[in-house]
């Protein structure tokens, strides 16, 4: 049996024993989590969320760029739809981990890399790639500096270490700006 029909018996029995049809499109929790793509680091499994409580927002590296500023004015539109406009009494987490594989990409394909982050191959020195402690304080330094995204967001920094499983606070909770 190839793994693809292992996934489809798992939907099956999702779908006979945990579904829930009466979650919303909006997280209970009012929290929006960006996170990387790793499989280590499934923000559903690191923080132990219950379904329905956050949207996650992945990417390589879990690093804010053009492509997440898109995304961002979408659910904003997508929650307006579904009755409760994102940002004020939201929670917005940037979630970076250790050993992250976007340093391979920053050593072996900078080019790659800077389109993927938006930016000239030179500057991406200045986005400290190979360090998940400063990288995630310069990806909220530049959600706060965003004019487009909501004000009333509480935003947060952690770095989740793959070695102990922890998560430290990098950047304590602050409103994303005063509006």
């Amino acid at each position: 049996m190839d793994f693809l029909n292992t996934l489809i018996q798992r939907n099956a029995e999702f779908a006979a024993t945990d579904f829930a049809a009466e979650l919303k499109i909006i997280p209970s929790r009012k929290t929006l989590i960006l996170g990387c793509v790793d499989p280590r680091v499934d923000p559903m499994d690191v923080l132990k969320l219950e379904p329905g409580e956050a949207a996650i927002i992945r990417n390589v590296g879990g690093r804010v760029n053009p492509a997440l500023f898109e995304t961002m004015v979408i659910l904003g539109t997508v929650s307006k739809v579904g009755g409760a406009a994102v940002g004020e009494g939201w929670n917005l987490i940037v979630l970076h981990h250790t050993q992250c594989g976007i340093s391979g990409c920053y050593h072996h394909a900078p080019e790659l890399l800077a389109k993927h982050m938006g930016v000239a191959t030179e500057a991406l020195a200045a986005l400290e790639i190979d360090d998940p402690y400063k990288a995630v304080a310069i990806d909220v330094a530049a959600l706060k500096a965003n004019p487009n995204l909501p004000g009333g967001f509480t935003v947060t920094g952690l770095v989740y270490d793959v070695t102990t499983g922890l998560v430290d606070t990098v950047v304590p909770s602050a409103r994303l700006r005063e509006e």
